[in-house]
């Protein structure tokens, strides 16, 4: 991995070096001081003190560079505006041209600007967590809240930019008007209207500025629930994806299969008990019957994730059949009368899941101009699936016998998906092209000795970064001579641990899936039991609840995310679901259909949106050593996700079947209670470290 401090030195703009935040100099302070500590030749609270100035310093250094060039962009931006008020009369093309050119000519200079923050920013982020991992205070939580909440913030002007949004609107309003003058201009002599298009300088300009400011919309924050890594658009690399490697109709293939999966997850939930019941067995093996897809994905989501090193077609090839096959055992399990045979088939489609091949797919094989897109469009596909399976559940209610098959509400779900599989299965055969794989996977997979070592070496690499995300890291994570340094028992004499944000945020995303599951996989046994709701009901109701996903997404993506900061609306989404799964409790002697359903929505709706912010501090805290690969972010999440669900249907089957289903829905909430009061302390435990 690239050492950031060369990369600091490397992407610095010429001139502009000593302005630049002095990220070795406070590294080897670091170095120091805990030398110093372990000896015990430092007081602590006198190295905090120090440190504190030299980073206030350092700030400052760069604050006021970037107060300054603000200035000279915004007086060159005025000058400009006054030779543009002098050809509102008389607008010659000629002009018009050259002031164009010159407010490019400030456009550049304002990305570099930009980057110049943003890579500043960074270092201090960087420099925060390596003083917690070498010192083991809570350094950084310190430092943030005494520094970004007070009214002469400088921290606040780095990662905030304050100011620099005005000069970003007036720069590419000025630019887009000039282009459009121009446009109206030339089709004075032009037949036929003349397409203008956007200036690229603009386009510039606003991706630097939304990848300095975080800042979302819709799309965006329905691109980051699928933790799909986005190519830096300003970066050089940004047409590194040929476009020959991609195919619109494998994306729409992969995007189906996403859309089919999610449908096969859910469509027999309203169904799972009555199923079970005409089996013989407990109506809260519903748990079992449900979870045990799970089970199987979180084998299969590893081995299609490395799978997809080497073809994506055979992949898919294979989770079509068995998603086909387990349909069909799950179907036939009725007539025979098994209750192995339909959980085999479930296990069957659990291990058909190629969702990491689906996201892989778009990651790698998209081009950034619409990766954005693809990443949303594969989570409304997700979200889609997940309101079509209950409701189309609550479609099939029919009671007939064909030769020697039964078909019922209970079965046509089986029969239903396996015919969608079929001809999905055809449609894959028939369309799906598969990409042109690098030249070194190539070489790998001709047996190349060296290749194999190269690759093995990269997978090893790969381990070894996702062993150091998850664990604390007691090494210098940026230099290729990883220097060792004492175990933290000398270096944490005084504190408490410190908690690493990743695991924080994993503990988020399984706490918010664990209360999702247990709320989706026991509403028929839940509903039946206190309401007496049928399948037709508790169907429509799961598919209400599905189908408030986009919009709720829509409203946080494009208001809610801009007027807050994402740690914000992580904690008070935690709240909020805190307060839906109190509310879920059965605590007085009539459980009513009010408090249920309202209890209900606001547990999933605070769920749909503490998991887009939770996802998108995810990619933000991991190693870019995760954003690919088979060992990717999105496994990782997927993994973490899975277990989640195995543990809530696993938590149903075994308080149904102790406690009975009288007393479920208490002892089911429960342990989703106490998850939650965990999450909320260790999210503010990390709070001040979240400030980005």
């Amino acid at each position: 991995m690239v050492n950031f401090s060369k990369k600091l030195t490397t992407d610095q703009v010429p001139g502009w070096e000593e302005h630049y935040f002095n990220y070795k100099l406070l590294k080897d302070r670091v170095k120091e001081y805990t030398e110093q500590t372990k000896e015990g030749n430092r007081d602590r609270r006198r190295v905090l003190k120090d440190f504190s100035k030299l980073l206030d310093d350092e700030i400052e250094k760069v604050v006021l560079f970037m107060i300054e060039q603000q200035g000279l962009i915004a007086a060159r931006l005025e000058d400009l505006g006054q030779k543009k008020a002098r050809l509102q009369d008389l607008p010659l093309l000629q002009e018009i041209s050259e002031l164009r050119e010159d407010y490019r000519e400030v456009g550049l200079d304002l990305v570099k600007l930009l980057k110049f923050v943003d890579i500043n920013a960074n270092a201090v982020r960087r420099i925060l967590k390596k003083f917690d991992e070498r010192l083991g205070d809570k350094f950084t939580d310190y430092y943030v809240s005494s520094r970004s909440n007070h009214p002469y913030s400088q921290l606040k002007q780095v990662f905030k930019h304050v100011g620099i949004g005005a000069v970003v609107g007036a720069l590419s309003r000025n630019l887009g008007d000039l282009e459009e003058r121009e446009g109206s201009y030339l089709n004075i002599y032009d037949q036929h209207p003349l397409a203008i298009p956007k200036d690229p300088i603009i386009d510039l300009i606003k991706a630097t500025a939304d990848k300095l400011t975080n800042s979302t919309n819709f799309l965006r924050f329905l691109g980051q629930h699928a933790l799909i890594a986005q190519e830096d658009t300003t970066g050089s690399e940004v047409e590194r994806i040929e476009e020959d490697k991609y195919y619109f109709i494998s994306l729409v293939l992969n995007l189906v299969n996403t859309f089919l999966y999610m449908v096969n997850t859910y469509i027999i939930v309203p169904t799972a008990d009555d199923y079970a019941t005409s089996l013989g067995a407990a109506a809260t093996v519903c748990g079992v019957i449900i979870g045990s897809m799970a089970v199987a994905q979180i084998f299969s989501s590893v081995y299609f994730s490395a799978w997809s090193n080497r073809s994506y077609f055979r992949p898919l090839l294979f989770s079509s059949v068995m998603l086909l096959l387990g349909n069909v055992l799950y179907a036939l399990a009725y007539d025979l009368n098994s209750l192995v045979i339909l959980l085999v088939g479930r296990l069957l489609c659990g291990l058909g899941s190629a969702r990491a091949v689906n996201r892989r797919y778009i990651s790698d094989c998209v081009p950034p101009r619409i990766r954005m897109q693809a990443s949303a469009a594969f989570v409304s596909a997700s979200a889609l699936g997940m309101a079509c399976g209950p409701a189309l559940a609550g479609l099939l209610q029919t009671n007939l016998k064909v030769s020697v098959f039964t078909i019922n509400q209970d079965t046509l779900p089986g029969w239903v998906m396996a015919f969608g599989w079929f001809v999905y299965l055809i449609w894959l055969w028939i369309s799906f092209r598969e990409p042109a794989l690098d030249s070194e996977v190539k070489d790998f997979h001709e047996g190349s000795s060296s290749s194999s070592s190269t690759r093995y070496l990269e997978e090893e690499e790969l381990e070894q970064g996702l062993a150091e995300q998850l664990l604390p890291s007691y090494e210098d994570d940026q230099t290729g001579q990883a220097e060792r340094l004492p175990g933290p028992s000398s270096l944490r004499p005084e504190g408490p641990f410190v908690l690493h944000v990743l695991q924080v945020q994993l503990l988020i995303y399984f706490m918010l899936k664990y209360a999702m599951e247990i709320l989706l996989s026991e509403s028929s046994v839940v509903t039946s039991y206190y309401f007496g709701w049928n399948t037709s009901t508790i169907a429509v109701f799961l598919a209400i609840l599905g189908l408030t996903v986009l919009p709720v997404n829509a409203v946080v993506g494009t208001y809610i995310s801009n007027m807050f900061e994402e740690r914000q609306i992580l904690l008070a989404s935690e709240v909020a679901l805190l307060a839906g799964v109190l509310l879920s409790f059965g605590v007085t002697g009539t459980y009513t259909v009010a408090q249920y359903v309202c209890s209900a929505l606001l547990t999933f709706v605070s769920a749909e949106v503490l998991e887009g912010v939770n996802l998108s501090l995810l990619s933000q805290v991991m190693s870019s050593r995760l954003s690919r690969g088979t060992y990717n972010g999105g496994l990782l999440s997927t993994e973490a996700g899975t277990l989640a669900r195995v543990a809530a249907d696993a938590t149903i089957t075994l308080a149904g079947g102790v406690l009975g289903p009288s007393a479920l829905l208490n002892a089911t909430l429960l342990p989703s209670l106490l998850i939650c009061l965990a999450s909320i302390a260790a999210t503010m435990s990390t709070y001040n470290s979240l400030f980005y």
